[in-house]
């Protein structure tokens, strides 16, 4: 079967006049570039060298095949030039979780304009889920989450800590008075997540400092709480950016230590040095004095 790789041999001899010339150019040995022509030769039928004193001279055979040698040269150095190119390419979708309410201050932010502008080939695209969602499985490229992770095929960064307090709304509290002590809260009515997210540390929380409460209100998420608190439902933990940036709130107490957690980059490991997902870490890590305050309040 012809062996279309031994046609270089052919290309850089025409190229550069001689089999050792022609060995530096394609970095192998002057014995090799005989072998190969030689084999080429053997595969055509016909010589394509003729070995002279003076070197080696193409035949006229080998002469009438150079124009076309030469093309398959240059497409085969555009291939090259082209996967390369696809290689160094940052493009494509990047998927990331991410709470509503976060996202919400990212995308009043400039964030994601600078990186649009560094990486104009990307496209993020905002996952949003109170629910944890399954890095491992690809659901998503990349989670923006908070709290602990014992997953050790995921890899990542800290980014901060999310501080969490409790609050009432104004009205709420002329009505029903301001709780002087976590202990007080179960006299309350008050605000929490619903039985599909038992495991939120907010809803074991509730349950340790005012056990046997009747919550007044059930959310599926933090945007549902703050907007139950804020029409006088009742009180709820929140997030401190959330509660402290609403003028309607008051904070009762906090921050809360128990409620504090880390805010984490994520991605599994065999995506972590792609180029696009690295794209992205390396961004946030330029930013991270932007999206810090964003995340802490």
């Amino acid at each position: 079967m012809f062996n279309w790789d031994d046609l270089k041999y052919l290309h850089a001899l025409a190229q550069h006049g001689s089999t050792l010339a022609a060995a530096r150019a394609l970095e192998v040995s002057a014995t090799t570039v005989q072998r190969r022509l030689l084999e080429l030769e053997q595969r055509v039928g016909r010589p394509l060298v003729r070995r002279e004193t003076a070197g080696y001279q193409l035949t006229d055979y080998a002469l009438e095949l150079l124009p076309l040698t030469e093309r398959v040269a240059a497409a085969v150095q555009q291939v090259e030039q082209l996967v390369q190119s696809r290689r160094d390419d940052v493009v494509g979708v990047i998927r990331v979780a991410c709470v509503e309410p976060l996202v919400r201050r990212i995308t009043r932010s400039q964030l994601l304009e600078r990186f649009h502008a560094r990486h104009p080939g990307l496209r993020v695209e905002w996952v949003m889920s109170d629910r944890d969602v399954d890095l491992a499985c690809g659901e998503v490229d990349i989670a923006l989450c908070c709290g602990d992770t014992d997953d050790g095929d995921l890899v990542g960064r800290k980014l901060g800590d999310s501080f969490w307090g409790v609050y009432a709304s104004q009205a709420y509290v002329e009505a029903h008075g301001r709780p002087q002590s976590l202990d007080e809260l179960g006299r309350h009515a008050l605000v929490g997540l619903d039985d599909g997210l038992p495991q939120q540390r907010v809803s074991q929380w509730l349950r340790e400092v005012a056990p046997g409460a009747v919550l007044a209100a059930r959310n599926n998420g933090v945007l549902g709480m703050l907007d139950s608190v804020k029409a006088g439902v009742g009180i709820a933990p929140l997030p401190m950016p959330l509660g402290d940036g609403d003028a309607d709130l008051v904070r009762l107490f906090g921050p809360v230590p128990e409620l504090t957690r880390i805010w984490r980059l994520l991605t599994r490991a065999e995506l972590r040095h792609t180029p696009r997902i690295a794209a992205f870490f390396d961004f946030i890590a330029d930013e991270l004095y932007v999206l810090r305050p964003i995340l802490t309040g």
